[in-house]
C-alpha cells in the first residue's frame, strides 16, 4: 500500500500563498458583483438602461433566427430597413447568453453575461501581473490595484469600468479581461522558454470574438515581446492560430469593413482634454504609477506590454484627435492607460512592502499580511469612490417592467401588436428614458413580430443609419441627430413623408404634441392614441417599386455616399434613382443636378406577391426588363435569381432588373464567409492536433525513467 506523500514546508507555503491570493481575488470579484446589484440581477425581467436596453434584441435574434438557420452571421429586418446582424458586432457574449438561456430566464442570463467581464477582471489582472515576473504578494497588490480602475466613475462610455458596462459596453469588459489573460499566457511561455503553445491563441480568438478594439490593442501590446528570446514564435504563432480560430467572424468583418467599407462612419468628435489624461482623482495614483514603472524596469520585469498600453492609451488618444480620424472614438483607448497606471501603482506598493519586510527580516506570514493589506487598501479606496454604479445597476436590472412608466409603454406595445405588419418610424425624445432608456422603442420587433423599428442600435452596422437619422430629425421635435456632418432639417412632415415612403414605412408614432400636430396637419390618419403616444398610418407604399425613369450610375469624383446624401436632400427627385453600378446602357452622371434629364421607362407593369423574410425577398412582376427598387438596405451578400443585380442604389437600397416574372433575392454566404469558416475549421482542427501532440509528449516524458 502506497502511503500518501507528506507535503514539504515549501509545498505548504505554496499552497497557503495560492489560497491567500485566490481568496483576495475572489473578494475583489465579489465586490464588483455586489456593486452591480445581484439582488436585481436575478430578477426575471427585461434589462434596460442606455444601449444595454437595446442590446437585449441581439442574443434573442441569434437564438430565434440565426442559429436555427445554421448561421451565426446573418440578416435582420428588425432595424434600419434591414442590416447585417453580427457582421460588425461581437458574437461571443451573445452566444453565451443563448447558452445560459437554456437553464435560466432570458433576462437573468443576459444580466449575468453583462457583469461577467467585470467579475473576471481581478483574476485576469492578478494572472497578468504574476506573469510579468513578480512574486505572488507583489502580483496580488499590483493585479488588484489594476483591476480597481473598473470602479472609476469619471467616465461612462470609454469601456472597461462599471458605468461603461452598464451603458452597454459589456463586450468591451469581456474582451479586456481576456486580453490580459492572453498577454499573461504569452509572457509565461516566453519566461519558461516554451515559445508557442495553443492556449494564448485560443484566448486571443475569444477576445476577438468579444471586441475588436481591445484585441487590436492587445496585439500591439504584444509587439515588445517579439524582442524576447523565443518571443517571435510565441507571439506570431498566437496571432496566426488565434486569427484562424476566430476567422469565421473575423474574415467577413475585415473584408466587409475595409474592402469596400460597408460600415457607417458616425463622425465621432474626438476628445481633446488633458483632464482625461490627468483626472483629479488619479493624481496620487499617477505618482505611484510612475514610481512603479521605474522600479519594474529596474527589476527587468516584463513591462513592455504594459508600457505599450500606456503609450497606446495616451498617444493614440492625441493622435486620433490631431489627424481628425472619426471612425474610432479616441476615448476608447483611455481605459488601457488607466489600467496601466493603476497596475504600476499597485506594483510599487507591493514592491515597497516586500522590500520593507525583507529589511525587517519578517516571516513569510508577515509578508502576506502586508500584501493583503496593500491590495485591500486599493479596493477600499476604489470602493469608497463608488457612488453612481449601484443606482445605475438598479435602473438597468429592474428592467423595463420595473419602471413607473411601464404601463404607458405596455399600452403602446399592445396597440402595435394589433397593427398589420409594417415598418415603424417613431419620434425620438430623450424623455423616453423614463421607460428604461431613450431607445425603448427599438424593442418594438422584440415584443411584436412583424413590426420592425427604423431606428436601432449598432449604428455603424447599416448603410441606412445616416439616412434614418435624417428622417428622425424630420419626424422628431427633439431629435438625437448623432451622425456628424449631416444636413438635419428639423421637424417637417412635408419632407419626411416622401422619405418614409422611399423606405416603405407604414406607421409613424408621435411622442410630443408637436410631433402629433405635425402629423395631423399633414393629413396622416390617426389609428390609435395611447397617451403620450399617437399612432398614424402613412400613405400606402410598396416594398418594391417599378422605375419611372432610367437609373443613372454615379461616376463623380466624390464618394457614392456623398452623392446619395445630395440626392436624398432633394425630395423632388426621389423617383430618379442613382446607383453605384449598373448595365452599360444606363447613363453616367458626375453631379446631382436639378436639371438632370432622364429617359422615362414608360413601364406599366405591376408588382405582386411581395414576401420579406429574414434571409429572403421574393416578388412577382409583369415589368420584366425594367429596373425595380427593392427597399431593403444594400449588402453584397444579397444575390438575385431571375434578375440582374442587385446594384447599390441611393440612399442605401437595391435596384434589380428582372429577367423573369419571379424574382428572388437570397442573403447568401460568399467567399469571405466560406474562407472564414474554412480557416476556423482548420484552426480548431489545429488546436485539437496540437493538444493531442502535447498530451502525448507529456505521457512519454512521464513514462521515461
Amino acid at each position: 500500500m502506497t502511503r500518501p506523500r507528506l507535503l514539504s514546508a515549501a509545498d505548504t507555503a505554496e499552497r497557503r500563498s495560492r489560497l491567500i491570493a485566490g481568496a483576495m481575488v475572489a473578494a475583489a470579484a465579489l465586490m464588483a458583483f455586489i456593486f452591480m446589484r445581484p439582488d436585481k440581477i436575478f430578477l426575471a425581467n427585461t434589462p434596460s438602461g442606455g444601449d444595454m436596453g437595446a442590446h437585449v434584441v441581439i442574443p434573442a435574434y441569434l437564438r430565434d433566427v440565426l442559429l436555427p438557420s445554421g448561421r451565426v452571421l446573418g440578416w435582420s429586418n428588425d432595424w434600419y430597413a434591414g442590416f447585417p446582424m453580427l457582421y460588425f458586432y461581437f458574437p461571443l457574449p451573445a452566444f453565451t447568453v443563448v447558452l445560459l438561456d437554456l437553464l435560466l430566464p432570458y433576462g437573468v442570463a443576459f444580466k449575468l453575461v453583462t457583469v461577467a467581464g467585470l467579475v473576471a477582471l481581478p483574476a485576469a489582472s492578478y494572472y497578468f501581473a504574476r506573469q510579468m515576473g513578480f512574486a505572488r504578494p507583489v502580483a496580488l497588490v499590483g493585479g488588484l490595484a489594476g483591476s480597481s480602475f473598473m470602479f472609476m466613475e469619471t467616465f461612462s462610455i470609454f469601456g472597461g469600468n462599471t458605468l461603461s458596462t452598464l451603458a452597454g459596453e459589456y463586450s468591451f469588459s469581456w474582451s479586456f479581461a481576456l486580453c490580459l489573460v492572453y498577454l499573461g499566457m504569452v509572457m509565461r511561455n516566453i519566461r519558461e522558454g516554451r515559445g508557442f503553445t495553443v492556449g494564448p491563441a485560443v484566448v486571443l480568438a475569444l477576445a476577438a470574438l468579444s471586441h475588436v478594439i481591445t484585441t487590436a490593442v492587445a496585439v500591439v501590446a504584444s509587439l515588445p515581446l517579439l524582442l524576447r528570446r523565443k518571443g517571435a514564435p510565441a507571439v506570431v504563432g498566437s496571432w496566426a492560430l488565434g486569427l484562424a480560430v476566430a476567422a469565421f467572424w473575423a474574415v467577413p468583418f475585415l473584408t466587409r469593413a475595409l474592402f469596400p467599407n460597408l460600415m457607417t462612419d458616425m463622425g465621432w468628435n474626438p476628445r481633446r482634454d488633458w483632464a482625461d489624461i490627468f483626472p483629479r482623482d488619479m493624481w496620487p495614483v499617477l505618482v505611484l504609477g510612475a514610481a512603479g514603472l521605474a522600479w519594474a524596469v529596474a527589476r527587468r520585469a516584463f513591462v513592455g506590454p504594459v508600457a505599450a498600453l500606456l503609450v497606446l492609451g495616451t498617444g493614440g488618444y492625441w493622435l486620433i484627435a490631431e489627424i481628425g480620424y472619426t471612425a474610432l472614438y479616441n476615448g476608447r483607448l483611455l481605459p488601457f492607460y488607466y489600467y496601466g497606471v493603476y497596475l504600476f501603482a499597485g506594483l510599487f506598493v507591493g514592491l515597497a512592502a516586500m522590500e520593507l519586510v525583507r529589511r525587517l527580516r519578517a516571516a513569510e506570514g508577515r509578508a502576506w499580511g502586508v500584501a493583503v493589506a496593500g491590495a485591500a487598501l486599493f479596493l477600499v479606496i476604489a470602493g469608497v469612490g463608488v457612488h453612481k454604479t449601484p443606482a445605475w445597476a438598479q435602473w438597468n436590472y429592474t428592467g423595463y417592467e420595473g419602471k413607473a412608466a411601464y404601463p404607458e409603454y405596455r399600452a403602446l406595445l399592445e396597440v402595435v401588436d394589433h397593427l398589420p405588419p409594417g415598418r415603424i418610424m417613431w419620434e425620438y425624445n430623450s424623455d423616453q428614458n423614463k421607460y428604461g432608456t431613450p431607445m425603448a422603442l427599438m424593442l418594438l420587433p422584440y415584443w411584436s413580430e412583424g413590426h420592425s423599428s427604423m431606428e436601432g442600435l449598432l449604428f455603424e452596422s447599416s448603410l441606412t443609419t445616416p439616412f434614418h437619422f435624417l428622417m428622425q430629425s424630420e419626424t422628431s421635435y427633439r431629435p438625437s441627430s448623432p451622425v456628424s456632418g449631416l444636413r438635419y432639417r428639423g421637424l417637417d412632415m412635408e419632407r419626411a413623408v416622401p422619405h418614409l415612403a422611399l423606405y416603405n414605412i407604414s406607421y409613424y408614432i408621435s411622442y410630443t404634441e408637436e410631433g402629433a400636430m405635425a402629423a395631423a396637419d399633414y393629413g396622416l390618419e390617426q389609428l390609435a392614441e395611447t397617451p403620450p403616444f399617437e399612432v398614424f398610418a402613412l400613405p400606402e407604399s410598396s416594398l418594391v417599386d417599378v422605375a419611372t425613369y432610367q437609373p443613372a450610375v454615379w461616376a463623380g469624383e466624390e464618394s457614392f455616399y456623398e452623392a446619395a446624401l445630395d440626392w436624398f436632400d432633394d425630395i423632388t427627385r426621389l423617383d430618379r434613382w442613382v446607383v453605384a453600378d449598373g448595365p452599360a446602357e444606363w447613363p453616367r452622371i458626375d453631379a446631382i443636378r436639378p436639371a438632370d434629364v432622364r429617359r422615362r421607362t414608360m413601364a406599366t407593369g405591376e408588382v405582386s406577391e411581395v414576401v420579406l423574410e429574414p434571409h429572403r425577398i421574393s416578388f412577382r412582376t409583369t415589368a420584366v426588363g425594367v429596373p425595380h427598387l427593392v427597399k431593403v438596405s444594400y449588402f453584397p451578400n444579397w444575390k438575385a435569381t431571375g434578375a440582374e443585380g442587385p446594384f447599390r442604389a441611393a440612399p442605401s437600397l437595391m435596384v434589380v432588373v428582372p429577367t423573369s416574372e419571379e424574382v428572388v433575392l437570397d442573403f447568401r454566404n460568399t467567399l469571405p464567409e466560406y474562407a472564414g469558416m474554412a480557416l476556423s475549421v482548420g484552426g480548431v482542427g489545429g488546436v485539437a492536433v496540437l493538444l493531442l501532440l502535447a498530451r502525448r509528449r507529456r505521457r512519454q516524458g512521464a513514462e521515461q525513467p
